[in-house]
């Protein structure tokens, strides 16, 4: 299965936390992917009904993928999974998110070199992040965020979860997750979050 996130997206954390469970209970393996939030809200939805403070946010949004894509290029996707632990560790369980020590001490913990911090200023990935965006966002659509999941050939946005259920609840939900995944009419299941984002 593959599963598109964005580092900063602490829904698409939590989520990707649970999928971890998921590989070690049902016969599951992630191809992690890149999205950027960024980009959907800025270009894609043009900024609108964004709130002042979160179209800030945005715009600082597109530093730590563009690490993350030059790390891709350096290491390969392989280096995908690791660093997005190693930087959602710190951005969400430490609550570091503001910190600008958090990606030169993700880049160091899995062994990149610190001079891939100086991506996050360059446009240079932005292509390749935009291409591995769009082959999650043309076939789920635009009026979702991260993290976006494919299984079995059928994208699907979600699930939002918090906290991220462990052991074999994690590989229930899952079961569940891949159910309404098959049926081809399936659009939306929703209910209002009534918490924020749990790292337990």
């Amino acid at each position: 299965m593959q599963f598109w996130f964005d580092p900063v997206c602490p829904w698409a954390w939590i989520t990707s936390r649970w999928i971890l469970e998921v590989e070690k209970v049902r016969p599951v393996r992630v191809d992690w992917r890149i999205m950027s939030l960024a980009y959907l809200n800025l270009t894609q939805h043009e900024g609108k009904d964004l709130s002042p403070e979160y179209l800030e946010r945005m715009g600082r949004a597109w530093g730590p993928i563009r690490v993350v894509a030059a790390a891709a290029k350096e290491r390969g996707s392989q280096i995908l999974g690791p660093l997005y632990t190693a930087l959602g560790n710190r951005f969400h369980n430490q609550g570091r998110r503001e910190d600008p020590s958090v990606i030169p001490e993700a880049l160091e913990e899995v062994g990149l070199p610190a001079s891939l911090a100086s991506a996050a200023s360059s446009d240079e990935f932005d292509e390749q992040i935009k291409a591995s965006h769009h082959e999650a966002f043309d076939d789920v659509g635009l009026d979702v965020g991260t993290p976006v999941i494919r299984i079995r050939g059928n994208a699907i946005f979600g699930p939002v979860i918090s906290p991220a259920p462990k052991g074999e609840a994690a590989g229930r939900l899952w079961d569940g997750v891949v159910l309404v995944t098959e049926a081809e009419g399936f659009f939306e299941l929703k209910r209002t979050r009534d918490r924020k984002p749990s790292f337990e």
